[in-house]
């Protein structure tokens, strides 16, 4: 049996895919998402959760209705997200933004990923290429 590789998905890749503004981005995006369904590796954290729904209701040019993002919510995030703080995870976080002097809030998605024992972070925020022990990062979109 060969064991599943998990990838964990920033904040951006899931806000791409709504973006009509940038086609490039958004048809890369929704393919990822779609193999990484497909193949049951996609997890996220709440940190995610959270940011993508604050940005869905405030940031896209169209806007999402309340209706809608339920439904997303309901339908793709809930089962995607995994990872759930505990104050252990934000002293390993802590931890990570001062080792790596990383913006506070990548060194939570970090640690949420490595919690999580993915192998692939997806984020254009973070150095393509960069590993942190198993976890290599990538940019889709580069």
């Amino acid at each position: 049996m060969t064991e599943l590789k998990l990838a964990f998905l920033d904040t951006n890749i899931l806000v791409y895919q709504f973006d009509r503004d940038n086609k490039i981005k958004q048809k890369k995006s929704q393919v990822l998402i779609e193999q990484l369904l497909k193949n049951n590796q996609a997890v996220i954290s709440s940190q995610v959760m959270q940011e993508f729904v604050n940005v869905s209701l405030k940031k896209f040019k169209t806007t999402i209705l309340p209706e809608e993002l339920e439904m997303f919510m309901t339908d793709i995030l809930k089962p995607l997200c995994q990872h759930f703080p505990s104050y252990d995870f934000y002293k390993r976080a802590i931890k990570l933004f001062r080792a790596y002097s990383l913006n506070y809030y990548d060194a939570l998605i970090l640690q949420a990923a490595i919690d999580l024992g993915c192998q692939t972070l997806y984020s254009e925020d973070l150095q393509d290429g960069q590993k942190f022990g198993g976890l290599t990062i990538v940019n889709p979109f580069r």
